[in-house]
């Protein structure tokens, strides 16, 4: 059976963010038969969830692992309740249509470049992939408390009853997430039990 991760980024950030690239690195040297899988997502919701979503039914025979950083933990939910899949989130946005809104206007992602518009129109379309009822075993959960960007409580409350660890100190990019990745091929292993 082939098994892929599918690692969502987040806001204004790229496959070439730092986490991306130790989370590559890392199931290359440790799980070679384990295919990465982390796409530039575009900047409208809407085609960001369209383009994950039609990843994961190209090869829906096959296994999926997600993980997701923040926005990318926001969309990782979506799509683990809608294919019942096992999820990491990292510092997961909880109401990124709240967060959002102080971004409204021209943005520069600082990976690629690409300038682009942040619309209201995109906040509703957040809300509308937001999921109010999650599975509990389908997650594990790590924030830390010094994000200066998420407040870590939302997703210590939304994600209460999944496996959940909260760090101290640390920031948004989750300070050490390098000694996080044993733990958490260890969680998608015992899945595949």
């Amino acid at each position: 059976m082939n098994i892929n991760i599918l690692y969502i980024h987040g806001f204004n950030s790229s496959p070439l963010s730092e986490k991306a690239e130790l989370t590559r690195c890392y199931f290359a040297k440790s799980y070679p038969d384990v295919e990465f899988i982390c796409p530039q997502l575009p900047s409208s919701p809407n085609e960001a969830i369209e383009m994950l979503d039609n990843l994961v039914k190209t090869k829906c025979d096959e296994t999926w692992w997600l993980m997701g950083s923040s926005l990318g933990g926001f969309f990782s939910t979506y799509l683990s309740e809608k294919y019942q899949l096992k999820a990491v989130l990292i510092n997961p946005a909880i109401k990124p249509y709240e967060l959002l809104v102080d971004y409204l206007g021209e943005q520069e992602n600082p990976y690629t470049n690409e300038r682009y518009i942040v619309k209201r129109s995109h906040m509703n379309d957040l809300k509308q992939l937001a999921c109010e009822i999650i599975t509990k075993k389908s997650y594990l959960v790590m924030v830390q408390t010094g994000d200066e960007v998420l407040d870590y409580r939302q997703a210590v409350t939304k994600y209460k009853n999944c496996q959940l660890i909260v760090q101290s100190g640390g920031d948004h990019s989750f300070i050490d997430y390098q000694t996080m990745l044993p733990q958490i091929a260890s969680f998608f292993l015992k899945s595949q039990d």
